[in-house]
C-alpha cells in the first residue's frame, strides 16, 4: 500500500465497490475497508438454512441492477455475473385465481389489466419507454452530477411522477391495475400519498418493460463478487474484517468515501449533529425459505413469475405501509415482496428442491415474529404453502440492523423514503455526497437516487471525488 492513498472507501456494498472501481478505472490508488468478513453488504449469498440452500439475505431480484447506467458501463459480465431471465419479470395474484402481470411486453401487461385499463397503461408508459436508457441516466444521477440530456422527457416525467402515486392511479379504473401499481410503489416501503411515490411506481415498471427484472447466477453476491474482481484487476485493494471506530483508524489518504449511514459516518468522522435530521423508515421482517417444491400458486401466472407481490387490493396495501410507518404496529395483512430464484437459477437449491425469498415491513425496530403472519397471507394465494417449507430462517429488524450496520432499524432502504428525502437526502442541499470536511465524502444510499442495487450513488459519489482529486 502507498505511503498515501488517493481514496480511501468505507463499506464494500455495492455502492462502495462501484465508488472504489470508478476511481481505480481513472489512474487512482483506491482501497477499501469491510467491517465484516464478506464483501457485499445488501447484495451476498448465504447458506442460511439447509446445506446446498443458497440465499439472499437482502436484495434478491434487480431490475434496477440490470439497468443501471453504473453497472452497464462495467465490463462485470467478464467477472461471472450473469442475468437470468424468468418468463415473467413480476406477477401480482389476487385471491379470486386471477393474477395481473409486469411482463416485458407493454401490451401483454396492459391485457392483463382488463379491458378499461388497458390503453391507459399504455399511454402511461409507452412515451417513456422510447427514451428509457436517457431517462434512466438522468433520473438516477440527479442532481447536479451531470446535466440532462433529455431536459424534456425527464421534465414529463416529473410532472406525472412527482405527486402522490395516488393521483396517478386515478387514471386507472379496476383494481387490477391500482393494486398492481401500488405494489410497485411499495417495494420502497412508502406510503402511498407520498410525494414522488408515482416515480417510484413508473420506474420499476419502465425497468421492467425495458430489461426485465433478473435475479443474477448463483445469487446477489455474483454482483459484488464481480465488482471486487474488476476492482482488483485495476490494482485497488479490500480489506475485511476491518472495523472503523474514527477517521484516524484508516490510512493516509486524499479523500475518503462512506458507504455508511449517515448516522455511522457523523459518529466516526466527528461530525456531531450534522445528520440529525436525516429520518430512518419502518423496517423488514424477512424469511427465508427451503422449499421442497414450488410454491402451489392457484393462479398460472405466479408460478412463471421471478417475482410475485402479495396483496389484496390497492387499499390492502395501503393499510399495511400505513400500519408499518406511521401506526407503529405490525400488519395483520402485510404486504409482501416474494422473490422465486430457483425458478430460473438451479445452482441455487439441490434438484427438486427451490429457495424462496420473502419480507412484509414491520416499524423501525420491531422485535416481534411476522413469521405466522407472512405464512397466513402467503396461503391466500397458495395454499398448501407451509407444506412445502423444509426449513426456514427469519430476520426482524434487530437481526438485519446486526448483520448490516446500513440498516438502521431495520431499514433496508437506510433512510424513508418520504417527503422531499425521498429526492433529496441526506440533506437538503445541491451537493448531497459532500460532507462538512472538504475530504470526505458519503456513497451510500442514503444519498440520490437512493435504494437498490444499482451502484449509481456510488457513482455519482465518485464524480465528486475524482473532480476534487484532479484540482488537488
Amino acid at each position: 500500500m502507498p505511503s498515501m492513498l488517493d481514496a480511501v472507501v468505507v463499506g464494500a456494498g455495492p455502492n462502495g465497490l462501484t465508488a472504489a472501481v470508478e476511481l481505480a478505472r481513472r489512474g487512482f490508488s483506491v482501497a477499501v475497508f469491510e467491517a465484516r468478513d464478506a464483501i457485499g453488504g445488501g447484495a451476498r449469498t448465504e447458506e442460511l438454512t439447509l446445506p446446498g440452500f443458497r440465499h439472499d439475505p437482502c436484495s434478491a431480484a434487480h431490475p434496477l441492477g440490470i439497468n443501471s447506467p453504473a453497472f452497464r458501463a462495467l465490463p462485470l459480465d467478464r467477472y461471472g455475473l450473469e442475468w437470468l431471465h424468468a418468463e415473467l419479470p413480476m406477477a401480482h395474484p389476487f385471491p379470486d385465481g386471477t393474477a395481473a402481470i409486469l411482463s416485458r411486453s407493454v401490451g401483454e401487461t396492459a391485457a392483463s389489466l382488463g379491458p378499461r385499463d388497458a390503453g391507459t397503461y399504455r399511454r402511461l408508459v409507452e412515451p417513456f419507454l422510447h427514451h428509457w436508457d436517457t431517462l434512466a441516466r438522468d433520473f438516477m444521477s440527479l442532481p447536479l452530477t451531470a446535466l440532462p440530456r433529455d431536459p424534456v422527457t425527464l421534465a414529463r416525467f416529473g410532472l406525472v411522477g412527482l405527486p402522490p402515486s395516488t393521483w396517478l392511479t386515478r387514471r386507472f379504473r379496476d383494481e387490477p391495475a391500482k393494486t398492481l401499481f401500488a405494489g410497485l410503489v411499495a417495494h420502497v416501503m412508502a406510503p402511498l400519498t407520498g410525494f414522488a411515490t408515482g416515480a417510484i411506481g413508473l420506474v420499476f415498471a419502465l425497468a421492467a418493460h425495458a430489461r426485465g427484472w433478473p435475479v443474477a447466477r448463483g445469487g446477489s453476491q455474483s454482483i459484488s463478487d464481480a465488482l471486487a474482481a474488476y476492482l482488483k484487476d485495476l490494482d485497488g485493494a479490500i480489506h475485511t474484517d476491518y472495523e472503523v471506530k474514527r477517521l484516524d483508524d484508516l490510512p493516509p489518504a486524499r479523500a475518503y468515501v462512506f458507504d455508511t449511514s449517515p448516522t455511522a459516518l457523523a459518529r466516526i468522522a466527528g461530525f456531531g449533529r450534522y445528520y440529525e435530521g436525516y429520518r430512518y423508515g419502518p423496517g423488514v421482517f424477512k424469511v427465508d425459505y427451503a422449499l421442497d417444491g414450488p410454491v402451489p400458486w392457484t393462479a398460472e401466472e405466479p408460478r412463471k413469475a421471478g417475482t410475485v407481490q402479495i396483496g389484496a387490493s390497492s387499499a390492502e396495501i395501503g393499510t399495511a405501509l400505513r400500519e408499518a410507518s406511521r401506526l407503529g404496529r405490525a400488519p395483520d395483512r402485510p404486504f409482501l415482496i416474494t422473490v422465486q430464484p430457483s425458478v430460473v437459477d438451479p445452482t441455487r437449491a439441490p434438484d427438486g428442491k427451490q429457495v424462496f425469498w420473502v419480507y412484509g415491513h414491520v416499524p423501525s425496530g420491531w422485535t416481534g415474529d411476522l413469521t405466522d403472519t407472512i405464512e397466513r397471507q402467503l396461503e391466500r394465494f397458495a395454499p398448501g404453502f407451509r407444506d412445502r417449507v423444509l426449513a426456514r430462517a427469519t430476520a426482524g429488524p434487530p437481526e438485519l440492523a446486526a448483520r448490516n450496520a446500513n440498516y438502521v432499524g431495520g431499514d433496508i432502504a437506510s433512510g424513508a423514503v418520504s417527503g422531499l428525502q425521498t429526492v433529496l437526502r441526506p440533506k437538503l442541499s445541491l451537493f448531497p455526497y459532500s460532507t462538512p470536511h472538504p475530504a470526505v465524502y458519503i456513497c451510500s444510499s442514503a444519498t440520490p437516487p437512493g435504494p437498490g442495487v444499482h451502484g449509481m450513488s456510488g457513482h455519482n459519489a465518485a464524480k465528486a471525488v475524482w473532480r476534487r482529486l484532479r484540482q488537488t
